[in-house]
């Protein structure tokens, strides 16, 4: 598998939904969305970084990735809640994420890689270590299995690249904090191409309120 998927399963609430949060401290709302007058509230809310209001809208996505993409996005955990397929129960096929492109290493420390691409077997004259590397711990992890060893142990030699799938779901206020970490130039490729479609759902789905909370 060459790439990850995340699928919108639900959402909740509006631009308005925050508004109206925001308003009923002095016992009021709106029955519609006005503009320019509700946005320019939602500008201050984010400026100003009063987030309770932001609560009060919610996303909800089902997303199939490589574990080192998943492990980079669990570290969110405020606003967010996260449940995971476990290999202690299934023992489906395994299925490994597979670059198009190797990136070489950074000249600089504090960066994940380098805009070179890197072609790790030049000679086409055999298996590429990756492709060894994958073959040969999912013949183990089926082998384990097939003697009798329990599912929760068997995992243990699956790499990184394994695919796994999860749902997520949390507040507006707490997938744009996750796009405004990962969607930046630094950010590991992989896990950025994640996070750039959760803030494509989220302008589609909250445009004044995400574009507040992205650019504010």
């Amino acid at each position: 598998m060459k790439e990850s998927l995340v699928t919108m399963i639900d959402s909740m609430g509006s631009d308005l939904s925050v508004v109206n949060a925001a308003r009923v401290s002095f016992g009021k709302s709106n029955e519609i969305y006005d503009d320019p007058k509700d946005t320019k509230l939602i500008n201050y809310l984010a400026k100003h970084k009063h987030w309770s209001p932001f609560g009060h809208a919610s996303m909800q996505f089902h997303i199939k990735a490589p574990v080192f993409v998943a492990r980079q996005l669990v570290k969110h955990q405020v606003g967010l809640v996260w449940n995971e397929i476990s290999r202690r129960y299934v023992d489906d096929e395994v299925e490994f994420f597979e670059p198009e492109v190797w990136r070489g290493a950074p000249d600089n420390a504090k960066q994940g890689s380098s805009n070179e691409s890197i072609d790790i077997n030049p000679s086409k004259m055999m298996v590429d270590d990756y492709e060894q590397v994958l073959s040969s711990a999912k013949w183990a992890y089926e082998e384990l299995l097939r003697k009798g060893v329990c599912p929760e142990q068997a995992r243990m030699v699956l790499p990184q690249s394994m695919m796994t799938e999860w749902y997520w779901s949390g507040t507006l206020m707490a997938f744009a904090r996750v796009c405004n970490l990962r969607c930046k130039p630094d950010a590991q490729k992989e896990t950025r191409e994640v996070a750039d479609i959760i803030d494509n759902y989220g302008a589609n789905r909250f445009p004044y309120s995400w574009e507040a909370l992205r650019n504010g």
